[in-house]
């Protein structure tokens, strides 16, 4: 995306779609990851995951997938199946790498705080002053469509095309590949119009179906979205009862029955003598071990579910998740699992803590530089403005493009930096203090 017509001056033997993989993993906003909130605080003590750590284990169980369904296709249709098809694994992996780089600090009381300052806040008056399809942009502000800005936007003083990232990386990114004016009470869509003409080339080149229903660009998902979101899915329910053990939200019982429904009656008993006969006396190490075979029976689940429905998926036919149509055993295990997640892990009081202070600073921070691009002349104003990197394009003439500017700046930051910001300029904390 962005220097198609550089292709040809590759010097090197890497897969176009292994450069892909090894340019995010070396890229700033990548490493940034490490300092944003997955679910719970940031660790003391105790470690938990944070964007980072989930999206290299949801990296893993992606190439895990895409291999195991090219091995599949490979055994269906032989000689006559593409060559191309056996770098899935590789594409789907790096996808996974990719699909948390554009969420806000503070998990999803960033987002919230982004989308109410809009809607609910100081910023309601923007409304008459931009246009009805920006409107829709920032008033649902979705980590998803920020991801697909920031791999394919040319940031000020950057290269045309982002990170230069492969038609099928990109495609694979996009959960929700339609414009904000569709995104509805969910909230949920996949590209801002400022990057629509992007994915609509990409999607016409891909051969990505386009749904006649709507007046609005709606497309089918590419193939490869449905493995990228199940191994999402995966990675966070699973591993989110995980940490809630370590955490002593759940107790050893209630975890390790919710990992243990996953399987029927023989396999629980194999399972649990397993876990006798290797000596495993420590209870995380009995969870982790639980977890293991958790993901491996869901990811042996949606390959199946992916290769029995591959007609309907290529034809952009297929509804919902793979999640949603594996086995009912296992399936009735993960609703389980998310049904305890929404009332026991993500209402615990570090997780809401987290979210009431995430929020608060978001929303600050937000008030205060809005109104300093819109007011740029005054003094509070340009010394605001003089912190913002120069790759942003703070000082536009075109509003719309100074607002996108400030959701560029705040969102990339990390949990830490924005606290640092925030307690800055708000007189909190002082250098020389």
């Amino acid at each position: 995306m962005g220097q198609e017509h550089r292709h040809p001056e590759r010097h090197d033997d890497r897969t176009e779609f292994k450069r892909d993989y090894d340019r995010l993993i070396f890229s700033a906003p990548f490493r940034r990851m490490q300092n944003k909130t997955q679910v719970f605080p940031l660790p003391g003590s105790i470690f938990v995951h944070n964007r980072l750590t989930h999206s290299l284990e949801v990296a893993s169980v992606g190439m895990s997938l895409g291999n195991d369904v090219y091995q599949h296709l490979q055994a269906r249709y032989g000689n006559e199946l593409s060559p191309l098809v056996a770098e899935i694994g590789q594409i789907v992996s790096t996808a996974c790498l990719a699909h948390d780089m554009g969420n806000p600090p503070f998990g999803h009381s960033g987002e919230k705080a982004i989308q109410t300052f809009f809607t609910e806040g100081k910023g309601a008056y923007l409304k008459e002053k931009v246009s009805p399809i920006f409107w829709d942009d920032i008033t649902h502000f979705e980590g998803n469509a920020n991801a697909f800005r920031l791999l394919t936007h040319q940031f000020c003083g950057r290269r045309p095309g982002g990170f230069v990232m492969t038609y099928s990386t990109l495609a694979s990114i996009v959960k929700y590949p339609f414009s904000s004016s569709l995104a509805g009470k969910k909230g949920k869509f996949g590209f801002f119009n400022s990057e629509a003409e992007s994915y609509l080339r990409i999607a016409e080149a891909m051969g990505i179906k386009r749904m006649e229903d709507s007046e609005f660009i709606r497309f089918a998902r590419h193939p490869l979205v449905y493995l990228v979101e199940a191994a999402d899915d995966i990675c966070y329910e699973i591993m989110d009862l995980e940490d809630a053990h370590k955490l002593k939200i759940l107790n050893y019982e209630e975890t390790s029955d919710l990992m243990l429904n996953f399987f029927d009656t023989q396999d629980q008993k194999h399972i649990v003598q397993r876990i006798e006969d290797e000596q495993l006396t420590d209870p995380n190490e009995r969870i982790q071990y639980l977890r293991a075979c958790v993901i491996g029976r869901l990811e042996n689940e949606c390959v199946h579910t992916f290769v029995e429905n591959e007609e309907k998926i290529l034809e952009g036919s297929f509804e919902g998740s793979l999640i949603d149509h594996i086995a009912p055993l296992q399936r009735d295990a993960y609703k389980k699992c998310t049904q305890i997640s929404k009332a026991r892990i993500y209402r615990s009081r570090p997780v809401l803590d987290v979210e009431l202070s995430g929020y608060r600073i978001m929303a600050t921070l937000m008030e205060l530089m809005t109104e300093a691009i819109e007011h740029p002349d005054r003094y509070y104003s340009q010394q605001l403005i003089g912190r913002v990197s120069s790759q942003y394009d703070i000082n536009n003439p075109d509003l719309e493009k100074r607002i996108m500017a400030v959701i560029d700046y705040i969102s990339g930051m990390t949990d830490v930096y924005a606290l640092d910001v925030y307690q800055k300029i708000c007189g909190i904390s002082l250098p020389i203090i």
